[in-house]
């Protein structure tokens, strides 16, 4: 049995389908208060996914959900950076103290497998391009990355402490299907709203390395699968980067609005907390034998035409 918090989420629940597709029984625990109950459907009636309604806050129901479970795959958490600048205690809450409660509910329960869901936010302003795990000091710029830092360290604590087995995997930007946030989501409501102009924030120079969910949920089981250490880290990306203001060409050349004015707010961030480039070194990555089936631009395009086919323009 596998556990999947956060399940019912946008990358959980790509997750959920690969290890379904592996014939894997798998556990769902999610809240509901971003994900979706219709992104796993399609799963109904297969005998293969439990769904547990239930707040990664609440140890009881965690350390319950914990029966028979061989390993955790720990995607719960605020899935909005800028949430955090709003209601402070965000990232903590549903970040480092959920990822507290899932570790001691895996150490009452004898569970001693975890994969984490990190980021590239971790990495705050790195100074070296492409960043390479071994980076540092590591020092993040936003309370969602500083909360993800906080979990690495707890996870590679409990490693040390108590024997568990720690997978963590640092996200370049993931797209694809099912999108409930981020620059692509935000871009096609905006053009829904106003069809003749499109707002970008920031001077779109910001640049970042995105990877499909698809290729995101294969990398992180074939990490699992290869990676034999105590505690693991492994960025997960595709080598290369994309532009804002190139997504912001692909979603017009996608929606096929004619004479779109995009438009630029300023400055080099979109907003506090935003970095401005990220670029992840992937060569760990490859060297176990993985490869990425697109880069960042066609993931991109690819996420821009089915988000645009689910939210419609």
């Amino acid at each position: 049995m596998e556990l999947v918090t956060g399940g019912a989420g946008f990358i959980g629940s790509h997750l959920v389908d690969a290890l379904v597709s592996e014939g894997k029984e798998v556990r769902v625990i999610d809240n509901f208060s971003s994900g979706k109950m219709s992104f796993l459907s399609h799963h109904e009636g297969n005998g293969n996914v439990e769904i547990v309604e239930g707040d990664t806050l609440d140890l009881e129901i965690l350390t319950e959900s914990m029966h028979g479970v061989e390993t955790v795959h720990h995607m719960a958490a605020n899935p909005d950076i800028r949430l955090g600048i709003e209601v402070t205690d965000t990232d903590l809450r549903q970040g480092t103290v959920a990822t507290y409660n899932v570790l001691e509910a895996m150490r009452l329960s004898d569970v001693s497998r975890i994969s984490f869901s990190s980021s590239s936010a971790v990495y705050g302003e790195a100074e070296m391009m492409p960043t390479p795990e071994n980076y540092g000091p590591i020092m993040p710029i936003s309370l969602y990355g500083a909360s993800k830092l906080a979990s690495e360290a707890l996870i590679t604590a409990w490693a040390g402490t108590f024997g568990a087995q720690g997978f963590i995997h640092r996200f370049a930007n993931i797209v694809g299907p099912r999108g409930t946030h981020g620059v692509i989501f935000d871009f096609i409501h905006k053009l829904k709203k106003d069809p003749s102009r499109l707002e970008v924030l920031g001077d779109g120079n910001q640049e970042k390395s995105y990877m499909s969910a698809y290729d995101c949920v294969r990398s992180m089981l074939h990490v699992i699968e290869h990676e034999e250490g105590a505690s693991s880290i492994y960025n997960l990306g595709t080598g290369d980067t994309c532009s804002v203001s190139r997504i912001a060409e692909i979603v017009v050349e996608e929606s096929g609005l004619g004479d779109v004015e995009i438009e630029y707010t300023g400055g080099k961030r979109g907003w506090a907390g935003d970095v401005p480039k990220t670029y992840l070194e992937v060569s760990k990555l490859l060297s176990t034998g993985f490869e990425p089936t697109s880069m960042s631009e066609e993931a991109i395009r690819d996420t821009a035409r089915v988000l645009i086919s689910e939210i419609g323009l």
